[in-house]
C-alpha cells in the first residue's frame, strides 16, 4: 500500500492545509483528500507542485509498505 506523508512534511515546514492548497493550486477539499490518503491517484503535475511547495522529494510524501494481507500469504 502507498502511505501519504504530506501531513508530516507540512508539520516540518510549519505549513497549513490552506497555505499548501493555495501554493499547489487545488482546493482545500482535494488537498485534504490527498493528504489523508483517500485519493485514488495523483497527477504528476500535482505531485510536482506539492514537492515544490514543501521543498521535498516525492519519496518524502509517498511511502510504500506491503499490505499486511499480502505478507501473510
Amino acid at each position: 500500500m502507498i502511505i501519504v506523508n504530506i501531513d508530516v512534511m507540512m508539520a516540518k515546514r510549519k505549513m497549513s492545509l490552506t497555505e499548501l492548497s493555495e501554493k499547489v493550486g487545488i482546493s482545500i477539499v482535494n488537498m485534504s483528500i490527498l493528504k489523508t490518503g483517500k485519493a485514488k491517484g495523483v497527477k504528476f503535475s500535482t505531485l510536482n507542485a506539492v514537492c515544490k511547495a514543501l521543498d521535498c522529494q516525492p519519496g518524502d510524501v509517498l511511502e510504500y509498505r506491503p499490505d499486511p494481507e499480502e505478507e501473510s500469504q
